[in-house]
């Protein structure tokens, strides 16, 4: 068994996410508007015909993938390792309490994926843990698999699938709420090569 195509869909807005502040392992949950992305994306999404679905756990991550599956009927499993990066301390402040806090902190994580925040996790600890996952399901599936998660998973994810030095992660930039990121294996390779980035339904 081996997978043949990877969707990472990123859960809808919150209202950490609407605000600026940073949330984390924070259960923050979907706004109306959130909601309303989720709904408009999941049909979007269910023309890639996943064979499997996974979600983080987090309830902003479930509920835009309870839409896949009203639309789809699919059933979708729950795996803790597809959560954001912890932000230790810095979970629930803004970017300018952040920057108040830890004076250049902020642009050191974003430009360095081996940072990790005062009492948190770096990207590449996020990436390790959710390529985990993914090997697992190449073991046990071929086809797509959808994996509903955060932006900084889906971010360190596609970096480190996609063979890029970490140096480079970066300059993937940021994901909208409920956009997705397309890899894909050639029939006679085991290399994943991004195929799509940041797509959407209003793309």
């Amino acid at each position: 068994m081996t997978l043949q195509r990877l969707v990472l869909w990123r859960h809808g807005e919150t209202g950490h996410n609407a605000t600026g502040r940073i949330q984390g392992h924070l259960d923050a949950l979907l706004n109306d508007a959130g909601v309303e992305q989720a709904r408009a994306a999941a049909p979007v999404v269910a023309r890639f015909e996943p064979g499997v679905v996974l979600s983080s756990d987090l309830r902003r991550a479930m509920d835009t993938a309870a839409e896949f599956t009203k639309v789809t009927g699919s059933a979708v499993r729950i795996d803790k390792r597809l959560r954001e990066t912890h932000v230790g301390e810095w979970q629930g402040l803004s970017h300018a309490e952040v920057e108040q806090g830890w004076p250049g902190a902020l642009a050191q994580w974003r430009r360095n994926p081996e940072w990790a925040p005062p009492g948190g996790e770096s990207r590449v600890e996020v990436a390790a843990r959710a390529a985990e996952v993914v090997s697992e399901l190449d073991a046990e599936h071929d086809g797509t698999a959808l994996l509903c998660a955060h932006g900084g998973l889906i971010l360190g994810l596609t970096g480190s699938l996609a063979g890029l030095p970490t140096a480079c992660w970066p300059s993937l930039g940021g994901l909208f709420n409920c956009h997705w990121a397309v890899l894909a294996r050639r029939p006679e390779s085991p290399d994943w090569r991004l195929v799509t980035y940041n797509a959407g339904v209003t793309d």
